[in-house]
């Protein structure tokens, strides 16, 4: 199996988009089931038992909070 290049997107999405992706992602959580959510053309395959955390971040006037999961690729 060929290694996948490194990446580092950032994907923009309507309030509407997100909160559907958003509600996908919960119900997948709350069941224990591997979600699956597709970024600027590339299909992602989170696993079940994936670890996941949030981050926030402050610099200067600007804040960001980024729900973060990771998983080691076998």
């Amino acid at each position: 199996m060929s290694k996948k290049k490194e990446r580092d997107i950032e994907k923009n999405y309507t309030v509407k988009q997100m909160a559907a992706k958003l509600r996908r992602l919960a119900d997948c959580l709350e069941q224990g089931k591997a979600f699956t959510i597709q970024i600027a053309a590339e299909r992602i395959y989170i696993p079940a038992g994936t670890s996941f955390s949030i981050e926030h971040e402050r610099e200067g006037k600007f804040e960001e909070v980024e729900f973060q999961f990771k998983w080691e690729n076998e």
